[in-house]
């Protein structure tokens, strides 16, 4: 008998392949979406950010806040109109496939996933950090302490994703009430004077107590100004989990960035001005260290430190869930290694929580050093950030009657404006760690020789992000016709 009479048509050979990669359907709504988008970032209000007082002092930081601030804002407005025209589980990936082809869908997905591997290695180190502050059973920050957190959250992450996302929901609640109660027992010991206490660096052009490393201090500072919202974009990848993904996701994005706007305003100010930014500038744990003067524990320290293992937990556990399901969508198109992208019984991507998962273990575990992590994640979140704000342009410019259930205030100003300061925060990465820049520029390089030479070839083209691409060529090919 030949081969063509006994294989299956095409089209049930397509329904098998995407039925053995389906996610669970109307898991969330928006606010567990919005709970999700504070999740990714909490972690960033409890460590991290205060790296950047060394590098700008707190006039450089906070500039760079504002500046960081002002690029998301934009690209969060630009992401929910996107993600309103596609909501698929690609993310980034959807929008720049459909905008730039799939040279520019690989590289804003490889970008992507750069940052949501790195990112959840920089948070394990700032868990051993707190856990090691508050002396649990002795343990030290260092490789078990990491082990045992990929173990217990992946776990969690295999359940299901409805169980995962109603446990980030909750354990994001406790930190940012934790985030409040910091900031209102940190109010009676507030000093103007003590924000701009580090010492001037005389021979840095335009340095004052304010920019002690001078005008330049304020760009070193852009990678952790970013901390403060890094991975809130993550908030469209859930689209295929969502319930009414077109109006769900604007909401939750939207609703995510005006949180974390006012958790980070207030979380910056009471902790520099409380302790003083030259005693916080190097802690793992700034906003513990700010409740400590004399280095002596009290009983409120030791709740904001508890509630700071909570936030970072929120993040990490989230920023899992966002990588897997980057991978996910990347995976089920071909661009990566298709078996990738399978699906358990309860409808979740093992093998992208797991692959990945396993690369950030071993990652944290053999640098232990959480800062050039973080770096390396904001090198691939500013390539992405770029690559998705220029989507919205060439979509708005080239597609200008696709329907939007939701339109960008501002339109391509506000996506040009995300789209400059990305570019800005990219070279501001080479400016604090070259080392790490150059990693993450190496494992890009990787990346697009793999699609270059083996996968461009065996893409999916019944995976959603295809197909929607292959329409809209059709549709531009009828309309020339």
């Amino acid at each position: 008998m030949s081969q063509e009479s006994t294989s299956p048509p095409a089209a049930a050979q397509t329904d098998d392949y995407l039925e053995r990669r389906a996610l669970r359907r109307g898991s969330a709504g928006w606010v567990l979406l919005t709970g999700l988008g504070v999740a990714y970032v909490v972690s960033g209000d409890y460590s991290g950010w205060n790296f950047g007082l060394a590098e700008g002092g707190f006039g450089g930081l906070a500039i760079a806040m504002v500046l960081m601030g002002a690029m998301y804002a934009c690209m969060v407005f630009a992401l929910a109109e996107l993600s309103s025209i596609l909501p698929t589980a690609g993310g980034g990936y959807g929008f720049a496939r459909r905008a730039l082809g799939p040279w520019g869908g690989f590289l804003t997905g490889t970008a992507i996933l750069i940052e949501y591997v790195l990112a959840p290695a920089a948070i394990v180190i700032f868990i051993g950090d707190y856990v090691e502050s508050l002396g649990l059973f002795g343990l030290e920050s260092g490789w078990p302490v990491y082990l045992v957190c990929f173990a217990i959250f992946l776990g969690i992450h295999l359940w299901g994703v409805g169980e995962a996302l109603r446990f980030s929901f909750v354990v994001t609640g406790i930190a940012v009430a934790a985030l409040i109660v910091f900031a209102l027992a940190a109010l009676p010991d507030f000093s103007f004077a003590a924000l701009d206490d580090i010492p001037v660096d005389s021979s840095a052009a335009g340095s004052s107590s304010w920019l002690p490393f001078g005008l330049l201090g304020i760009w070193a500072a852009f990678p952790f100004g970013m901390w403060f919202f890094l991975g809130v974009e993550g908030v469209p990848l859930a689209a295929e989990e969502t319930r009414d993904p077109a109006r769900t996701l604007p909401k939750a994005i939207r609703w995510s960035m005006g949180i974390l706007v006012v958790l980070a305003v207030v979380t910056f100010f009471a902790a520099a001005g409380t302790r003083g930014s030259a005693a916080i500038q190097e802690a793992g744990n700034p906003l513990v260290e700010a409740l400590q003067p004399d280095g002596r524990a009290t009983t409120l320290s030791r709740i904001v430190n508890y509630a700071g293992l909570a936030g970072l937990v929120a993040s990490f556990f989230s920023l899992i869930y966002a990588g897997s399901r980057q991978l996910f969508a990347l995976s089920r198109a071909g661009y990566l290694p298709r078996f990738l992208s399978l699906t358990s019984r309860r409808k979740a991507p093992y093998l992208g929580l797991l692959v990945p998962g396993t690369i950030g273990f071993l990652l944290a575990a053999a640098s232990g050093n959480g800062a050039r992590m973080l770096n390396i994640a904001v090198f691939g979140a500013t390539i992405s950030y770029a690559l998705m704000s220029l989507s919205h342009i060439v979509l708005r410019r080239r597609e200008p009657e696709l329907p939007r259930p939701y339109r960008t205030p501002g339109g391509v100003l506000t996506s040009s404006v995300a789209l400059v300061l990305a570019c800005a925060a990219l070279v501001a990465t080479f400016l604090v760690d070259v080392t790490a820049a150059l990693i993450a520029l190496a494992v890009y390089v990787v990346a697009l020789a793999y699609f270059g030479l083996y996968s461009r070839k065996r893409l999916v083209a019944k995976a959603p992000e295809e197909e929607f691409a292959a329409l809209a060529a059709a549709e531009a090919e009828l309309t020339r016709d």
